[in-house]
């Protein structure tokens, strides 16, 4: 093959390369696609784990800021004990548990009754149905936050995601929630800016959302002599946000910690078999 044809045959991969690169500078210079800046994690890597004294301080975050409105419907009143979490003690779980109310039922009458919370109870959700929580925002729908640093993770773009693959990193989702909570600002000049809507430089749809900045800093007291500040608000509850999507993340990295040390012993033994059985067959 000439190299006349190989170039020939190369051009529209390099064209479609540089259309990527090209597109994304361009996007990024207009302002479509925020720049999310990357934060430092102690659950990143394959090494990384939970902190759970920040994951205590995320949800108290979560519980004194965004549970007026938004739920974590997956997650179980027990699951703040287990390991890789928080490590609340059973004690202080089953006191949580125990200060909200859960709907049960039906009784021996055929009717549902209010009950305080248990260990096995999920948390309830802020409101009973969508439609009760678009009635109480104004038409907007305050999401589940069970999932959210899976679901809104701000994918990065071309190369960058080419290197997250080997780099194993997986942290867009805090980084973004970390980013949205931080990213209130005035309007630029000339963008308008509805009624009930917020500027935020860091959301990606648009840059305009109905949930007005919900933290300030003094908000909510840390006991334990962390900076009770915005960014450190919003690192924490992104932090618990983490662990409520990805409860098992740190059994799932010890897990292939030793998956990859397995191989690697196997590996060593197979080949110092192979190595022993053709010495012999020399000899």
């Amino acid at each position: 093959m000439s190299k006349r044809t190989i170039t020939s045959r190369l051009r529209p991969v390099l064209a479609a390369v540089a259309m990527l690169a090209t597109g994304t500078g361009a996007a990024l210079a207009a302002g479509e696609a925020p720049h999310i800046e990357r934060q430092t994690w102690s659950f990143a890597g394959p090494f990384g784990h939970y902190d759970p004294a920040q994951l205590q301080r995320g949800f108290k975050v979560y519980r004194e800021v965004c549970s007026a409105c938004h739920g974590i419907s997956l997650v179980a009143f027990r699951n703040l004990e287990e390991p890789g979490g928080p490590l609340f003690s059973e004690e202080a779980a089953r006191q949580i548990a125990s200060e909200y109310t859960v709907i049960d039922g039906p009784n021996a009458d055929g009717e549902m009754f209010e009950r305080p919370g248990r260990l096995s109870d999920r948390f309830p959700s802020p409101y009973p149905n969508e439609e009760a929580a678009r009635a109480a925002q104004g038409g907007a729908y305050p999401p589940d936050l069970s999932l959210m640093a899976k679901a809104r993770a701000a994918h990065r773009g071309f190369p960058w995601f080419v290197f997250d693959v080997f780099t194993q990193y997986q942290e867009q989702g805090p980084d973004y929630i970390h980013a949205l909570l931080t990213g209130y600002e005035e309007p630029p000049e000339g963008a308008e800016v509805p009624p009930g809507m917020y500027y935020n430089k860091s959301f990606l749809a648009g840059h305009l959302l109905a949930m007005p900045a919900p933290l300030s800093d003094d908000q909510v007291e840390y006991t334990d002599g962390t900076p009770a500040t915005v960014d450190q608000y919003s690192r924490d509850v992104a932090a618990f946000l983490m662990w409520t999507a990805e409860p098992k993340l740190d059994e799932r990295k010890q897990m292939g910690f030793k998956a990859m040390l397995f191989m690697v012993v196997f590996a060593g033994a197979l080949y110092f078999t192979k190595r022993k059985l053709w010495d012999g067959i020399a000899h």
